[in-house]
This record gives C-alpha cells, structure tokens and sequence, in this order.
C-alpha cells in the first residue's frame, strides 16, 4: 500500500513506500563520498526495510588512507562479503528496489556494462537492471576516455542512471564533507528520498 504523509520540513509530498537499499562501495578514491552517503541513509532508517552494504578490498584500503579510520564497520547496516552470492540482493526475488555504487570506479562500471557478474556487486548490479529497478552509479574518474564513455551510454540505454561525483559550490559548502554532501543529496533524490538541501533558487540551506 502507497503511503503519502505530508512533512512541513518539506513542504511536499514524498513517497513513503518501505525501500530496500543496496550500497556497493567499490576502490575509487572518493571515500567521502560513501562515508556521508551512509551518515545520511542512517537517517532515513525509519523509511527503509533493509540496506545492504558491500566493499571491495580496494574500497577498505582506500578508506582507510583517505579518511584515516576504519569506521565503515560501525554502521547499522547489514555488510556482506564481496563474494557472498547468498546475499539477498543477489536474486531479483529480494525485490531490492534502489543500488547506489559510491564511488563507482571504472572497472566496475565496465564489468556492469558488459554483464560480468564477478562479484556480489556486479551481480547485484545485474539483478536491478534486469529486474527494471533504479541504478546509481557515483562515477569517480578524470578525464574520460572513449571506453569509459561507451559504458556510460550502454548503462544508460539499460535503464541505469550515471551521477558523476562532480560537486556543485553555488550553496557555498564550508568543509569537505558538506561538498561531498552536494553529490550525495542528488543521489539520494535521485534515489526518490526527501532531501533538506540546497534548492536553486529559494531552497533550503542558503547561506
């Protein structure tokens, strides 16, 4: 059943339908990314049935030396291991309905592309888009080379959506954190998630 409440925080109407999630956090540099994407979703646990998290190896290295902690293991979310292919998220009969890839590095963008099923999350990755669910990938890499760029085209013509970490600065952002944030709110909208952010042109959070 579709619920609908009303927020005055908001001033709008959002969808209030349970969601199961799926965060695949890969070895791109852009740990920042995913560490203020999994603060956020904290915040939206009331809404969600379920968030599944998976890492690759290269996604802890790289977390550790850019955030200089480990603390991907503290959140209340369920992670899996890279290869367990008994996660739920591994079947369409899950009905995990949103994956956000953040940081999406390119090789697992080219794996999606082509239809690899490698690992848990290009398996995962495969089930949403066969299953016509939403697909977000947090694209983090510069420039682009022709192959990058023909696997965009073919994730998009699949149904899945390309959301580069490229940061905007119009609501003036005051820390790393709060640019890594004005990626992560269009994600989480695009995702179909409430978003007290900056708005263009009379939203919130102007300064």
């Amino acid at each position: 059943m579709l619920l609908r409440r009303e927020l005055p925080k908001f001033g709008k109407y959002f969808d209030m339908t349970p969601k199961k999630v799926v965060v695949a956090i890969t070895g791109a540099s852009g740990s920042i990314y995913a560490k203020v994407l999994l603060d956020k979703l904290m915040g939206f646990q009331p809404q969600l049935d379920a968030v599944g998290v998976v890492m690759s190896d290269n996604a802890k290295d790289v977390w550790r030396f850019e955030l200089s902690n480990d603390a991907y293991g503290q959140y209340p979310f369920t992670f899996y291991e890279k290869h367990d292919f008994y996660a739920p998220f591994a079947s369409g009969s899950a009905k995990f309905d949103t994956m956000i890839v953040c940081p999406c590095s390119m090789g697992t963008l080219a794996r999606i592309a082509s239809g690899t099923s490698s690992d848990l999350t290009t398996r995962a990755a495969d089930v949403i888009l066969k299953e016509r669910r939403k697909l977000i990938l947090v694209t983090r890499e510069t420039p682009l080379s022709l192959i990058h760029l023909r696997n965009m085209q073919s994730i998009t013509e699949a149904g899945g959506i390309i959301c580069p970490a490229s940061p905007s600065f119009y609501s003036r952002p005051a820390n790393l954190e709060d640019v890594a944030a004005t990626v992560v709110d269009r994600v989480l909208g695009l995702a179909g998630m409430p978003i007290d952010g900056y708005e263009w042109g009379g939203g919130q959070n102007q300064k």
